[in-house]
């Protein structure tokens, strides 16, 4: 997922403060583009929040067998 990916664009029709609208245009901020990277951001974090939620068993029960049996390099490592 990459804001700058080559995907058509489409309008979209977005409500926004009054006072935001006016200092992001003075401080010529692209609205469409920081819109595009902050979706982009949120889109990430409810995707790796969802992969978290579908494989939290596996991650519970992978963490448990660490603790009790440890992990093959446990003695080969030297720090």
């Amino acid at each position: 997922m990459n804001a700058r990916s080559p995907s058509p664009k489409r309008p979209a029709n977005v409500s926004v403060r009054a006072d935001l609208l006016e200092q992001a245009r003075r401080h010529d901020i692209n609205l469409s583009r920081t819109l595009e990277e902050r979706l982009v951001e949120v889109l990430r974090e409810k995707e790796r929040d969802a992969w978290l939620a579908r494989n939290r068993a596996a991650i519970e029960a992978y963490n448990k067998r660490v603790e009790r049996d440890g992990v093959f390099s446990d003695g080969l490592r030297t720090f």
